[in-house]
């Protein structure tokens, strides 16, 4: 059993939100967490999944069933499968309060942020509580060298499989599964094929500007179309948009966000990387360990750090920057080298920015100074000074 970064701030969250929502892809571990989640908070829990045809039969009649449990916690999985149980959520959490059960009441699991966030925000609002759970990341698989969690990215069965062609496979069937049962599921129905096709782009485009035109000729659809699958993508928490830094300094900067797929293991997957060997000799090298290292200082960062990158018309650049909400910033450079070098648009940036700290991303080792204001370190050193910064 791995333990989870996020399990401390789930019991948190149980003690004192009458609904806590836990969103996160698919076979990243929600479920695992919710029932350790439950038994340590030490209180009575039911178990729904609503995947299962039995545990949705349960719901029929759902408030006069939920009605019978409200003394304990109800942890109810893949609950976008049941959009009309949030107007009955409401009102028996509304009848827990004036009987003194204030907390603790639901625990609700989703595989899709959009679809989960608008249901529960029309009907939850100011009665429910938000975390995503992200694939592993290097503190939590500490056992694992980083090289393996880059390889086989961060989700339970991959990380876990016994040699790296069962990781790949594992990882290639998760995907077939996505695009054939899950994606229809959450939009307008689109063919499989060309969302494979899509997402493939996305993976060879990896940290690339996001160029919605270039994917709608490539897929031979329209703009808007093209957006809306990118769109769908985000929602699912499958990729990122990291967003550029804007602020009135008298420069042209770029406006279009970045893209990445989140999970390493995907981008290797999509791919058809199989093990190191043949990563280390791709053209998306930079990109894969860029990615790898971005989602995970974000998934390591307190709440309410936001992360953009920053790049003016002038060559300026910064890959990661940290907004912290005292308004600090971190500037974060990644290297896929053991003697990493800064280019002038990294100082050129800095000088524009004045943040509080540079780092400089590195796979070797140890951490140094290449200059008095700027450390070159380790990623797990990089997790570990966020973590400590909570």
């Amino acid at each position: 059993m791995i333990s989870r970064d996020l399990a401390p701030l789930l019991l948190e969250t149980l003690s004192y939100s009458p609904a806590t929502a836990l969103i996160g892809p698919r076979q990243v571990g929600k479920t695992t967490l919710a029932l350790e989640a439950a038994k340590a908070s030490g209180r009575p829990f039911v178990y729904l999944d609503l995947e299962s045809e039995q545990d949705r039969s349960k719901l029929a009649q759902a408030e006069l069933y939920l009605s019978d449990h409200l003394d304990k916690l109800v942890i109810l999985d893949e609950v976008h499968r049941a959009p009309g149980l949030f107007p009955i959520l409401r009102g028996l959490i509304d009848r827990n309060r004036r009987e003194g059960r204030r907390a603790g009441q639901y625990l609700l699991l989703g595989s899709a942020s959009l679809d989960l966030l608008k249901q529960s925000g029309e009907s939850l609002a100011g009665r429910i509580a938000y975390l995503e759970l992200a694939p592993f990341n290097l503190h939590e698989a500490e056992n694992f060298s980083a090289d393996q969690l880059w390889v086989r990215g961060g989700f339970p069965e991959s990380l876990l499989a016994v040699s790296d062609a069962r990781s790949l496979r594992w990882r290639q069937d998760f995907i077939r599964t996505y695009l054939e049962r899950d994606i229809p599921q959450f939009g307008p129905r689109i063919a499989a094929e060309t969302l494979r096709r899509f997402w493939g782009m996305l993976a060879h485009h990896q940290g690339g500007l996001l160029n919605t035109a270039q994917f709608a000729r490539n897929l031979g659809v329209d703009g808007k179309t093209a957006a809306a699958y990118l769109d769908l993508m985000v929602d699912l928490l499958l990729v990122r948009r990291l967003h550029p830094w804007h602020a009135n300094l008298g420069k042209r900067l770029v406006k279009s966000p970045k893209v990445y797929v989140r999970d390493s293991g995907l981008v290797h997957a999509l791919l058809a990387i199989p093990d190191k060997e043949t990563l280390l000799a791709h053209p998306v090298i930079g990109q894969s360990w860029e990615g790898f290292v971005i989602e995970n200082l974000l998934n390591s960062a307190p709440e309410g750090v936001q992360g953009y990158f920053y790049r003016s018309s002038g060559g300026a650049e910064i890959d990661l920057l940290l907004a912290w909400p005292n308004a600090e910033l971190w500037a974060i450079e990644i290297k896929r080298s053991l003697n990493p070098k800064l280019e002038r648009g990294f100082h050129s940036a800095c000088q524009d920015l004045n943040p509080i700290r540079k780092w400089v991303i590195y796979p070797g080792s140890d951490t140094y100074r290449s200059a008095e204001d700027i450390r070159v370190m380790p990623l797990g050193a990089a997790i570990t000074e966020l973590r400590l910064a909570r």
